[in-house]
C-alpha cells in the first residue's frame, strides 16, 4: 500500500473532497476516487470521510493508494475516427475524455485498447508493452488528432521528428481574458511543481525547456480563441504556459479556476492540425480535423467575437 498526505491550499478550501483528490491523484479519475473514498481509503484526523465533503484550507487528507496490480491489455471494440491510415502509421481524432493508454484508474476502454483490436499486432513495441504503438500522448480531456506507430522503424523515425521538432503540432483552444498582443512566444522551462507533485509548474529547478508559439483567432468578452503550436512537447504545456503568462485555458480546474465555466468539466484543448515526414515514403502529411462539437458549443455560449 501506498500513503500519501495531501493538505488543503487556501485556493482550494471549498472544493469537494472528490475533486480534489481527482485532480492530485495521477491516474485516477473522480469515479475511482469516490471508489476510494467509499473503502475507507481517505482518513481526516483518523476518521473516514464522505465523498461530498467539503475542504477547508489546512486540513490534512490521509490518502492509501492500493498496491498497483498488473494491467492486462485486451482489445476492445471501441470505435476510432480515424483521420489517416497506411502499413506504418495511424492518426485519429481521439475523443475528449478518452485516455492515451491505461494505468491505474483507467485499467480498459483507452485509446490503446481501441488500437489493439482495431490493428491487432500491428503495433511497435519502442513504447513498451503497455503503450504499444503510443508515439506521443494527449491528456484526456483534450481532443483530437494523436499519432499512433503500426512498427519499429516507423515508430523510431517519427520519435525522431519529436525530436527535433520537425513533427508539428497545432492546437486551438479557449483561454481566460484577453491577450494583449496578436501573437507572441512563451519560452518557459517546465518541470513537476515544487509543492505538488501531481503538478506540472514553469520552474528552474529539475525542468527541461518548454517552448510554445500562440496567435490569436478571435476576441470575445472575458474569453480569447487561440492557436497554439507546441515547439516541445512537456506535460501539460499549453495548459501550464497559457497559466504561467496570466491567461489559464477555461475549464482547467487544475492550472485555472477552481469552479466550472460554460459547463466544461476540462480544458477546451483540441489537437487540430498534424504535420509529419512519412517514416516509409518521406512525403510530408498534413492532416486537419474539425473543432469538436464541445468546442463549437463553447463558442456558441460565448456569442459574437469582437
Amino acid at each position: 500500500m501506498d500513503d500519501n498526505d495531501l493538505i488543503v491550499t487556501a485556493e482550494e478550501s471549498g472544493e469537494r473532497v472528490d475533486a480534489l483528490l481527482a485532480r492530485h491523484l495521477d491516474g485516477f479519475s473522480r469515479s475511482a476516487v469516490q471508489r476510494l473514498i467509499e473503502s475507507g481509503a481517505v482518513l481526516l484526523g483518523g476518521q473516514p470521510v464522505k465523498k461530498n465533503r467539503v475542504c477547508a484550507a489546512g486540513e490534512s487528507f490521509l490518502v492509501t493508494l492500493p498496491e498497483l496490480a498488473e494491467i492486462p491489455l485486451v482489445p476492445q471494440d471501441i470505435p476510432l475516427d480515424v483521420v489517416y491510415e497506411d502499413g506504418d502509421v495511424i492518426v485519429v481524432n481521439k475523443a475528449r475524455g478518452m485516455v492515451v493508454h491505461p494505468a491505474p484508474g483507467h485499467p480498459d476502454g483507452t485509446l490503446v485498447n481501441a488500437l489493439l483490436f482495431h490493428c491487432g499486432d500491428s503495433l511497435s513495441g519502442v513504447g513498451g508493452e503497455k503503450r504499444p504503438g503510443v508515439v506521443h500522448r494527449i491528456d484526456k480531456d483534450t481532443s483530437g488528432l494523436i499519432i499512433a506507430a503500426k512498427n519499429d522503424a516507423a515508430h523510431l523515425a517519427l520519435s525522431a521528428q519529436l525530436s527535433d521538432h520537425s513533427l508539428r503540432r497545432e492546437y486551438e483552444a479557449i483561454v481566460r481574458g484577453r491577450l494583449r498582443a496578436d501573437s507572441g512566444t512563451i519560452d518557459a522551462p517546465i518541470g513537476r511543481c515544487p509543492t505538488d507533485r501531481k503538478r506540472m509548474a514553469v520552474t528552474p529547478k529539475a525542468s527541461r525547456s518548454a517552448v510554445t508559439h500562440w496567435e490569436v483567432i478571435a476576441h470575445y468578452r472575458g474569453y480569447t480563441h487561440v492557436r497554439c503550436r507546441l515547439e516541445t512537447g512537456r506535460t501539460h504545456q499549453i495548459r501550464v504556459h497559457m497559466a504561467h503568462i496570466g491567461h489559464p485555458l477555461l475549464g482547467d480546474y487544475t492550472y485555472g479556476a477552481p469552479s466550472p465555466d460554460k459547463g466544461l468539466e476540462g480544458q477546451c484543448l483540441h489537437a487540430r492540425r498534424l504535420r509529419f515526414v512519412h517514416p516509409a515514403s518521406g512525403e510530408t502529411i498534413e492532416l486537419e480535423c474539425p473543432l469538436p462539437d464541445y468546442f463549437l458549443d463553447v463558442l456558441n455560449k460565448l456569442g459574437t467575437s469582437e
